[in-house]
């Protein structure tokens, strides 16, 4: 759309995961290995995600918070499966990856209510373990079915007021001249790039919306952790091994998790040949990864998940 001599940007190119003719034909050569590798995500593991949720909510004898929490986080990844990949697949064998202003500002939106969400939920699940080890005898007090409710909600709002932050700022700024986005999908530091002003200021809010609040997660997470470890060390021999496991798992999703977005969203907005494969890993892989590595952890979720199968007649 024209308005005079300015141009208003109403879509943008991506220019996808590589812009390199060799690259191209490598990934031409990869091809079939991709197939496989999107047959076994959304067959096997996206499957299995729902899987787990249909578990949790159908066996009673998983009532406990963690589990609830543990539900809650196969959703959240589901969900956020669904933000990128599909799109992304199709585009990967389209010759024109064009997406409209409207539907590239909904794809940033999600992206950051749903990623934010899935990092609060941590957050809450090591508060959880947290008093579950340090506070055992409190613990049903302390993380009761309505404080359990409260803590999502809590969760909700927040990814919704940060996503909303998100918005507002690329918003207000006006994008009038290049519009292809130097990525496979909508994010925040490739958007700001193509507006028509100086965003330096937007890049520091940005930054500090969404690299701190991640940093503080990911060390308030460590900090957490930290504590559970030395408060299990004279611990019996049981208890302390069943402790360490647990914070091992939880420790493993928090580095998959935090590992990419602190080094996507702490830095200045400056590009580097390894983004676009460490964005991939964070929006695409490890989301359908996080409940499996979690679920695979605990007996009692596997016990139930085998139970409602048979009882289903699926084996």
């Amino acid at each position: 759309m024209d308005t005079g001599n300015n141009t208003v940007v109403t879509e943008f190119i991506l220019l996808g995961l590589t812009q390199s003719q060799d690259a191209q034909i490598l990934l031409f050569v990869l091809v079939s290995i991709q197939q496989a590798e999107i047959s076994m995500f959304y067959l096997i593991i996206l499957p299995g995600n729902v899987l787990i949720i249909l578990t949790i909510r159908s066996d009673p004898g998983l009532n406990a918070p963690l589990y609830f929490f543990l539900g809650n986080l196969a959703f959240l990844d589901v969900s956020y499966s669904f933000i990128v990949s599909p799109r992304m697949l199709v585009d990967f064998f389209s010759e024109k990856k064009v997406i409209s202003y409207n539907c590239c500002i909904t794809q940033l939106f999600f992206l950051h209510f749903l990623g934010v969400g899935e990092m609060f939920l941590l957050v809450i699940m090591a508060f959880d373990r947290c008093i579950a080890i340090c506070r055992p005898l409190h613990y049903a007090t302390v993380m009761s079915p309505r404080v359990c409710y409260a803590l999502l909600l809590a969760l909700w709002l927040g990814a919704f007021a940060h996503s909303i932050v998100q918005v507002a700022l690329i918003l207000h700024l006006p994008f009038c001249g290049p519009n292809q986005l130097d990525n496979f999908f909508c994010d925040v530091p490739q958007v700001i790039k193509l507006a028509c002003t100086d965003t330096f200021v937007v890049e520091l809010l940005m930054v500090s919306n969404n690299g701190l609040l991640t940093l503080l997660c990911f060390l308030g997470l460590l900090a957490s952790y930290a504590v559970i470890l030395c408060r299990v060390k004279g611990h019996s021999s049981e208890g302390k091994n069943k402790a360490i496991s647990t914070c091992t798992t939880h420790i493993i999703i928090v580095f998959l998790m935090f590992g990419p977005a602190i080094f996507i969203y702490t830095r200045p907005f400056r590009v580097f040949p390894v983004d676009k494969v460490v964005a991939l890993f964070h929006t695409v892989i490890f989301p359908l990864l996080n409940p499996v590595i979690y679920t695979l952890r605990y007996q009692e979720v596997k016990t139930s998940m085998i139970k409602l199968l048979r009882q289903h007649r699926v084996f």
